[in-house]
């Protein structure tokens, strides 16, 4: 034996088989693992920050992170990898923050109707909820106020398949607004609103590059009154700057948000 071979051969050197390479899948979205660990299986249903979110057949939800060979599918250890995306469409959101439908068309129009207290308040309505509403077919139309409401609402003439909404600002108890609104009872009219003086003052001050709005001393015009403290020179001027300061639902505060969307829930129902 020479002296390479003073150790003779390796014994186990026929016994050895090469280690297989565990494969790497794809987490599909619905794809069905074994975490061998814990015995628990499921369905891919998410990611977080290194991890995928699994659901077994009961609804119950476990994160396991993504660790070479720690699953099982179909009984074989593969390792688990997020998918790429990168050449996935994003989804389109809407200004009100629905999921925008690509080359919806515009609905034929419902009878329901939303009204709403004048020009700005529709307006600013359409700025947000523009998209939503024409897939709902669903006609925003403004009021020279509500001073006539109850017989607005009966010449409308409501029904179950004709609902009216409305949009009613500075709706709060004691307000002349609120005597007005308690006029209206039928059954198939939702009346929701927001406590500010002007549909303007929805708006986020912060938008405006404002602390606050204005406070404007009774008796005075609400609108000339804020153009006059923030030395605007006409509500024309003003009410430009303030709907170019709204892009979407975040820009407004949250009661103008919610009244808006009982509305639309109403009368597409």
């Amino acid at each position: 034996m020479g002296a390479g071979d003073r150790y003779g051969q390796d014994v186990l050197a026929g016994s050895r088989t090469p280690r297989r390479a565990v494969p790497e899948v794809d987490a599909d979205l619905d794809l069905v693992v074994e975490d061998p660990d814990s015995g628990f299986c499921g369905a891919v249903v998410g990611f977080e920050a290194g991890a995928v979110i699994l659901e077994d057949r009961h609804g119950g939800r476990r994160v396991f992170p993504l660790r070479p060979a720690a699953f099982l599918l179909e009984g074989q250890t593969v390792t688990l990898r997020r998918p790429a995306v990168a050449g996935a469409p994003a989804r389109r959101m809407t200004a009100s923050g629905s999921v925008a439908v690509p080359g919806a068309p515009a609905r034929v129009a419902r009878a329901s109707r939303i009204w709403v207290e004048g020009l700005h308040d529709a307006a600013l309505v359409e700025r947000i909820w523009g998209d939503d509403l024409r897939v709902e077919g669903v006609v925003v139309e403004p009021l020279s106020g509500v001073d006539d409401l109850p017989d607005a609402v009966r010449a409308f003439g409501p029904a179950s398949d004709r609902r009216l909404g409305v949009l009613v600002d500075h709706l709060v108890a004691g307000s002349k607004e609120a005597r007005i609104v308690a006029g209206v009872t039928s059954p198939h009219v939702l009346v929701t609103g927001h406590p500010y003086v002007d549909v303007w003052q929805a708006v986020k001050p912060a938008r405006l590059g404002i602390t606050a709005w204005p406070v404007v001393p009774p008796g005075q015009p609400w609108k000339e009154g804020v153009c006059a403290a923030l030395g605007v020179a006409t509500p024309a001027d003003m009410w430009r700057r303030v709907l170019a300061s709204v892009n979407d639902w975040h820009d407004v505060e949250t009661p103008l948000v919610n009244a808006v969307e009982r509305l639309i829930d109403f009368v597409t129902e």
